[in-house]
């Protein structure tokens, strides 16, 4: 009786040991094959990251900040940011009651005024504007003189018609 006690102890423990073993296996299979997936995501992840990286820097081609040329323009001015500097004082052609006096166009909803702008070099700025539900966009000619002053003067305008 004692033996066949050790015998099924023994018979319980060596399945026992076998059913770790088989676990342990698929257990090992998966997490190598989570890994595998999780590796081949981190390296799509870091295409797609390459690939937004190369669109700012595509974005960026059209600034001020990033034309040396341009920038060589105000060596002379001691402005730390030509180009924030700029968008101030066109922002400050908003404060005026009214349409703001670049806009050639009247207000149909408000008062037209610039919402977004892009220094694109020493001359020339685009800029968005909107009165809350008509929009257009605007190219402007400026000048930032020695005494810091900036003559700003519409060269291109459009209005989108409403949908």
């Amino acid at each position: 009786m004692k033996s066949r006690i050790f015998l099924y102890l023994f018979v319980f423990a060596a399945l026992l040991a076998l059913f770790q073993y088989v676990t342990g296996n698929n257990m090992q299979k998966a997490l190598t094959s989570d890994v595998e997936q999780l590796q081949t995501e981190v390296e799509e992840l870091k295409d797609s990251l390459q690939t937004m990286h190369l669109k700012v820097l595509d974005m960026q081609y059209f600034t001020l900040e990033n034309n040396d040329d341009a920038l060589a323009y105000y060596d002379h001015l001691d402005i730390e940011n030509p180009s924030l500097y700029i968008q101030d004082k066109l922002l400050e052609t908003n404060e005026q009651k009214g349409d703001n006096p670049l806009i050639p166009y009247e207000g149909m909803e408000s008062d037209f005024k610039i919402n977004k702008i892009k220094v694109l070099n020493h001359k020339w700025i685009l800029a968005d504007f909107s009165d809350g539900k008509y929009w257009g966009d605007l190219i402007i000619k400026y000048e930032l003189k020695d005494d810091l002053s900036v003559d700003f003067t519409l060269a291109e305008h459009l209005l989108y018609a409403p949908q």
